[in-house]
């Protein structure tokens, strides 16, 4: 994942290394603020790189979890990372993410070498149309600037803000910049479709994500794929003004890529 620029920044005291500077691109707004899933991604990037640097290999990753505790912007993000534990096959790295003066995000990853095991599909994709049997969709710029950045074509007749009666949209994407489907994009896609509260209204209301968890599957392990992706987002609960979302995401020949659980809060009313 790339942003506008990337610097070195002054180190805290017990931080070690200093921190990563970043400026987010505008164009990967969402609503007020940045994107959840690229600034995940952007976390994912910079606690590998961490890794990298004091193991001298890398690894893959198998989970990510980020807390979002302040809106980020176009300004300085500081990426502040640590290696909590690095063993033969395993390693867990940590992040703290500033802006501002301010704490913006919370985070960690769990990377591990690839060994022998057992293989279960329990998460097939579901059978839909082709992306090519399957009509665009432009989502409103205003509520999510990112979306200008994926081609996105729904697989069922659900639409957001659609008024349907199940909290479930599913709809192939792509990067209009060809990028591979690595870890970071797919954490991006992880992310990408609307609330799936949005399946069952007719009117928008903010619904920002509190904590993102990412598991990655063994097909990352081969290499990133390219091209299309199926994406699923569905409600898994809602009530007492929050929200519980489960989303999974799959290349074209069906491998499963990613499975997402996210935290969100239920704001305002609809408008």
């Amino acid at each position: 994942m790339t942003t506008t620029a990337v610097t070195s920044g002054e180190t805290r005291p017990g931080d070690g290394e200093p921190p990563a500077v970043v400026r987010v691109d505008r164009s990967w707004g969402s609503g007020p603020g940045a994107h959840g899933g690229y600034l995940a991604a952007l976390g994912l990037g910079a606690m590998r790189a961490r890794l990298a640097l004091d193991s001298g290999h890398d690894r893959p990753v198998r989970s990510l979890t980020t807390h979002f505790l302040a809106r980020v912007d176009d300004r300085p993000l500081a990426l502040h990372t640590t290696v909590e534990r690095s063993g033969r096959g395993t390693a867990v790295a940590g992040l703290r993410a500033e802006q501002g003066g301010e704490q913006a995000l919370l985070g960690s990853a769990t990377f591990g070498s690839p060994r022998p095991g057992p293989y279960h599909h329990g998460s097939p994709a579901p059978a839909v149309p082709g992306p090519g049997d399957c009509p665009p969709l432009a989502l409103p710029q205003g509520l999510a600037t990112f979306a200008q950045r994926l081609e996105i074509r729904p697989a069922t007749p659900a639409r957001p803000l659609g008024g349907g009666e199940s909290a479930e949209l599913v709809a192939w994407m792509r990067f209009r910049d060809g990028r591979p489907l690595d870890a970071g994009a797919v954490t991006v896609l992880a992310d990408a479709p609307p609330p799936a509260l949005f399946a069952l209204w007719t009117a928008p209301r903010p619904v920002p994500t509190a904590e993102l968890t990412v598991h990655y599957g063994s097909a990352l392990d081969d290499g990133p794929a390219t091209g299309w992706a199926l994406v699923r987002i569905r409600g898994e609960h809602a009530g007492s003004g929050w929200a519980v979302d489960d989303s999974a995401v799959w290349d074209a020949d069906g491998h499963l890529l990613a499975l997402a659980r996210q935290a969100r809060r239920v704001l305002g009313a609809p408008s």
